[in-house]
């Protein structure tokens, strides 16, 4: 049996979001592949994960998988690239072994689902469907090993295939991670709400590359990883803003991700149209980041006179005059 305490009321409760009908205690969600499994900054003296809304664990699939060779990780001017290769024990371990050591009372747990194949995808949502995690997460960025590795998420027709694989797989809220690495990541979010997507977590890591000037090698083993960190911010706003417009009308619910270090960064998610937003590479630069931030929104409210941070969602109030497809 996992564990279960009296969930968090330590938080302020203007801070409660309603989450595809779950209710979480702060809009601050902690992204997959940053918390390990959830234990990870349990360890830090002043750390809790009753500060977030929620914890997305990391990347699971069916079998286990050793990862990328060295190096995995490499920082860069206002953030970091990883490659870690979706390291995982498997998806029956995890649900097994894994997830009877959470306290399901001390925040909402999100499974991260990840695959080469479309039937990879449904084996491991239909094992944690018959588990006590809260929603699953659909990672799309993984490539397709029967497409010649092209990712699911950078097409949508395939995008909608994993989603509505994964929906007949399980009741649970699902949560589809879409990826900035495509042409129009507004078709393929409506795509993925008509495959049965009931949420939206925007945007995954952007690819990059970092290269050692000495040996003229990438310094990154897989030649190239996953950008993230302030520097995509403003890529990450555009798209949840994307996003929003597709998601509005239907109550669709988005976790805008991408840079966020500040209880201002968070905000401006909040108001681009985003319900929640996931904290990641900041926690390596400030593992305490999560109160902070917490408190920074609580200010913002006091300020502005608002009840509950939810009336923020999707506020943002654009200029009238219709700027260029180009952006100049």
């Amino acid at each position: 049996m996992h564990k279960v305490s009296e969930m968090s009321t330590e938080n302020d409760p203007r801070l409660a979001i309603d989450f595809c009908g779950l209710r979480f205690s702060t809009p601050l969600v902690l992204l997959s592949g940053c918390v390990g499994f959830g234990d990870e900054y349990t360890r830090v003296r002043g750390f809790s994960n009753r500060d977030a809304g929620a914890v997305c664990l990391k990347g699971t699939t069916l079998e286990p998988r050793l990862g990328n060779p060295a190096h995995r990780v490499c920082e860069t001017p206002d953030g970091m690239l990883n490659a870690i290769g979706l390291q995982n024990p498997g998806a029956d371990r995890v649900v097994q072994d894994i997830l009877p050591s959470l306290d399901f009372g001390e925040t909402r747990f999100i499974a991260n689902v990840s695959g080469s194949t479309v039937d990879e995808y449904y084996e491991v949502t239909r094992r944690f469907d018959d588990s006590p995690i809260d929603a699953i997460e659909i990672n799309i960025s993984c490539p397709n090993v029967k497409e010649g590795g092209v990712a699911f998420g950078n097409d949508i027709a395939m995008s909608a295939r994993v989603v509505a694989a994964c929906r007949k797989a399980t009741r649970k809220p699902l949560i589809t991670k879409l990826s900035p690495n495509q042409t129009d990541i507004a078709a393929n979010a409506r795509a993925c709400l008509e495959a049965g997507s009931d949420a939206f977590s925007v945007i995954n890591t952007l690819m990059g590359m970092a290269v050692d000037i000495e040996s003229r090698t990438p310094i990154i083993g897989n030649n190239q990883g996953g950008l993230s960190g302030p520097a995509i911010k403003p890529i990450a706003l555009l798209k949840v803003h994307q996003v929003y417009q597709v998601c509005r009308d239907h109550g669709i619910p988005v976790i805008g991700q991408g840079g966020i270090a500040s209880a201002d960064d968070a905000l401006e998610f909040l108001i681009a149209g985003a319900t929640a937003a996931g904290i990641g590479t900041a926690l390596f630069y400030d593992p305490l980041i999560l109160p902070k931030i917490n408190g920074g929104i609580c200010d913002y409210l006091n300020r502005h006179g608002l009840a509950n941070v939810s009336q923020l969602t999707g506020s943002l109030r654009l200029h009238s005059q219709k700027a260029p497809a180009c952006g100049c």
